[in-house]
């Protein structure tokens, strides 16, 4: 099985942004973007990319899959470290050229392949015209050296 969206160029600006349709609009690489929050805490887990078929596969099997542009390819998140996404909810924006997916976290809770919870464990800090990246102490779940 494979799961197939509307087309959004064949939907009027209403039935985009009102409609109940689902018509992602990729960009000109093929890419949605989405971020990806856990579903209990509301924690933003990472931001990620997906094509048709990832979201596709998203969907059909409950599992999150991305498309990887480092490596050109579906990527299955966890497949490797046992971190898997499991799918709670999938919303779109207006105009459904992003998306915010929720999910349960699994394996040891780290959706970061630095091995912590969160992709997001820097944060900004301007001292005078300099910006630098502090690290906000997020600690890692497990050793990416004895994974990847």
């Amino acid at each position: 099985m494979s799961i197939t969206f509307a087309d959004p160029a064949a939907l009027s600006h209403e039935q985009l942004e009102e409609g109940t349709l689902f018509a992602p609009r990729f960009d000109a690489a093929g890419l949605v973007t989405v971020v990806t929050i856990e579903a209990s805490s509301k924690d933003v887990l990472m931001l990620a990319h997906m094509n048709a078929e990832a979201l596709s596969l998203t969907l059909e099997t409950g599992i999150a899959h991305y498309w990887s542009r480092s490596r050109g390819k579906i990527w299955k998140k966890g497949e490797t470290s046992g971190e898997l996404q499991k799918l709670v909810e999938l919303r779109t924006d207006c105009d459904q050229d992003a998306l915010v997916m929720s999910v349960e976290q699994t394996g040891r809770g780290a959706a970061c392949h630095t091995g912590r919870k969160s992709c997001f464990y820097r944060q900004v800090e301007v001292t005078g015209e300099t910006a630098a990246l502090k690290d906000t102490g997020l600690p890692r779940l497990f050793d990416p050296a004895k994974v990847y």
